[in-house]
Parts: structure tokens; C-alpha cells; sequence
């Protein structure tokens, strides 16, 4: 459900790069407990997009860092698309100057149509709900189930963390440098926003193709096996 007319989409105009965005999704903290500089951050993204005639998709919230990357675009006239579940309009948190408002059922059905309408995404600081987001299009990417660029925004060193952790899979034997790769991170959202535009994402059929094992050729016993199992079985039917 769309609670708002459609408005003029973002510009069609393709960028001198390797990715053309028209939206990017934009995955941060809804809490509004945080520093200043977090919530400027958020702006600074916010006034980028706009500023490159990128559309905004969010989580369709007005509070935290949510709201301020999208009342950020909408100041500068750009795009914003929320999207929102219908339990979390009913709490009446949810962004009513949105360009469009897209009212969903589930979790899921948010996350889904959130990546659909998306050509990148970014996170900006936040908790478990920004952590699993930005997990799971970074995964898609990995497989190849879509073929879209994903970023860090990391002032302040807030996810040096989980680079780490990166570092640490792949040192494991977890993760392999390629899919380690696919992360974008810039301190800066115009730098961040250009990474997103020039990144090279994996061919998974390359992996697939180098990884693949030959299926395991029966045995004559094993057909002879598998036969008798027949036969015993169109025994029992017949009695």
C-alpha cells in the first residue's frame, strides 16, 4: 500500500562510472540517543544523495538517524521512498513526508521490497537491526542473487570492528579476500558513494566453476541394490 502519490522520479542521467544509481538504500539507528555527530552524519549522506539526484530507500521511519537522512533529502527536493511495516505505523513513527510511503505486512516483506526498489546500499551506524540488514544484501551480493554494490559509511571509526572481523574470517579460511572485497568503506559519503559507483562485484559462476564436484557414479552394486529394493517393494504392494 502506497499512503502517498507518486512525486517526479530521481534523474535517469547515467554518472561517468562503472554502476548508475538511481536509489540507494540506506540502512542506520532509529534511535535519537545518540551524539550529534552521528545525526549530522546522517545528514551529510542525505544532502549527497540529493545532490547527485540519487533517491533515497529507507526504513520509513521519522526518528534517529532514519529520519535525518531523510529529511536531509527531502530539504534539497530529492526522492524518498520508505518503506514500513503496517505494526510500526500503527506506533505512528512512521516519515508521513515521505515522496511515497509503502506500507507492508512483515519484516521480510519490508527487507524485500526495500532491496528491490534499490541499486546500492549503505549503512550508517547503528544496532542489531542495521548489523543483520546490511549482513544479508552484502550475502546476496556474495551469491550473486542480485548484483549490487554495498558500503560502509564509518566516521568515527564505528565499524572498525566488524572490519576486523572480516579480517579475521578470512584469515580462517571463512571468508576468501573476493567476498571480503565486496564491502565498500569510506569516512566520507561522496567518496562512499563513488567506491559503490566503481566496484568490481564476483561472478559466482567463477567460483561455482572452480569449486564444483562431479556427482558420485553408482556402483554395479549399488544398482544391483537399488533394484532388489524395487522388486521388495512392488512385493509389499501386490500382497
Amino acid at each position: 500500500r502506497d499512503l502517498t502519490a507518486p512525486a517526479s522520479m530521481a534523474s535517469s542521467e547515467e554518472p561517468p562510472n562503472g554502476h548508475c544509481f538511481r536509489r540507494i538504500c540506506v540502512y542506520g539507528g532509529s534511535s535519537s540517543k545518540v551524539r550529534a555527530e552521528y545525526l549530522q552524519l546522517a545528514v551529510l549522506l542525505g544532502q549527497s544523495l540529493a545532490r547527485q539526484k540519487i533517491g533515497l530507500v529507507f526504513g520509513g521511519g521519522k526518528v534517529g538517524l532514519m529520519g535525518a537522512v531523510a529529511d536531509a533529502v527531502l530539504a534539497m527536493k530529492g526522492e524518498v521512498i520508505g518503506v514500513i511495516p503496517r505494526s510500526m505505523v500503527d506506533l505512528e513513527i512512521a516519515h508521513e513526508g515521505c515522496t511515497s510511503l509503502r506500507v507492508v505486512e512483515t519484516m521480510h516483506e519490508r527487507k524485500a521490497l526495500m532491496a528491490e526498489l534499490s541499486d546500492a546500499f549503505i549503512a550508517l551506524p547503528g544496532g542489531w537491526g542495521t548489523l543483520e540488514e546490511i549482513a544479508e544484501v552484502t550475502t546476496w551480493t556474495q551469491l550473486n542473487i542480485h548484483l549490487k554494490p554495498v558500503g560502509l559509511l564509518n566516521q568515527f571509526a564505528y565499524w572498525d570492528h566488524l572490519l576486523q572481523w572480516t579480517e579475521t574470517s578470512r584469515d580462517e579460511g571463512f571468508m576468501t579476500s573476493t567476498s571480503q572485497k565486496i564491502l565498500c568503506v569510506a569516512e566520507d559519503p561522496e567518496e562512499l558513494i563513488q567506491a559503490l559507483a566503481m566496484v568490481q562485484l564476483p561472478d559466482l559462476a567463477d567460483k561455482i566453476s572452480c569449486t564444483r564436484v562431479a556427482p558420485k557414479m553408482p556402483s554395479g552394486a549399488d544398482v544391483a541394490e537399488s533394484e532388489a529394493d524395487v522388486k521388495s517393494a512392488d512385493a509389499d504392494v501386490k500382497k
